[in-house]
């Protein structure tokens, strides 16, 4: 039987009373498990798609849908947003503590997440304690930790360097290895893009509209070697052909 979509979004528009229209008509439907990636110029509503999947506002025209339930969704920003009071471990435990856990499981839970993303040894830190990409584990097992069906990732690389960007994206892949989630990454690395998702769509500039859709052939996660293999080189030089038309038009 054919699962529905984890979440959709089917013709929307947002306006905002100091830009204009942001974004739109805009549609894309996410399956159970699929990861796709967002890539366009700088203002095209990228973050404003990953906005209405969070169901953090509304649409001025058109609907989104979302199977996913409350506590389901979860959300890595740029910026890794921890509690400076909090360490790592009670960090990672937070929404599992809020939604009713004991502490005591919280933090069982919290330790193996943490684990799987190589800080068994960083329990105990607090953030100012921890390096960007350390703090950048630290929100992505805080993400996983209550195993959700959406997985939106807002350009949580940014500011890291290249060789740390790298091993986050493995790191990504092997945590939804283990769940399987539906994820959106935005991104404005081409190469970032083709090596993490399955599907790379592309929009033009604002108000950000589809301009171009295209599929990465590969397993995920990704087996060593993949950026240098043909098919990685051949779809970032697709990909990238798209966005450059559509920074021109």
């Amino acid at each position: 039987m054919t699962q529905p979509p984890v979440a959709e979004l089917d013709s929307v528009e947002v306006d905002y009373a100091a830009a204009g229209q942001v974004l739109g008509p805009f549609s894309l439907t996410l399956a159970a498990g699929e990861v796709t990636a967002l890539v366009g110029p700088s203002g095209c509503g990228k973050s404003t798609a990953l906005r209405l999947l969070a169901g953090l506002e509304a649409p001025r025209r058109g609907t989104v849908r979302r199977s996913a339930a409350r506590g389901e969704t979860a959300v890595v920003f740029q910026a890794p947003t921890l509690a400076p009071w909090l360490s790592a471990r009670d960090n990672v435990g937070l929404p599992l503590e809020l939604s009713g856990e004991r502490r005591a499981a919280a933090r069982s839970r919290a330790e193996a997440a943490l684990a799987q993303v190589g800080l068994a040894h960083a329990l105990k830190a607090r953030p100012a304690q921890l390096s960007g990409g350390m703090a950048m584990r630290v929100s992505l097992a805080r993400a996983m930790v209550t195993a959700p069906k959406l997985l939106l990732l807002d350009e949580p690389f940014a500011a890291l360097d290249e060789i740390t960007r790298r091993k986050l994206a493995d790191d990504v892949l092997a945590l939804w290895a283990e769940t399987r989630p539906a994820i959106v990454f935005v991104t404005h690395s081409v190469e970032e893009a083709v090596y993490m998702a399955s599907r790379v769509v592309v929009l033009g500039r604002g108000p950000g509209r589809v301009v171009g859709e295209l599929s990465v052939s590969g397993p995920l996660p990704r087996p060593e070697g993949f950026r240098t293999s043909a098919g990685f080189r051949s779809t970032v030089e697709a990909v990238s052909a798209v966005l450059a038309r559509a920074m021109e038009a």
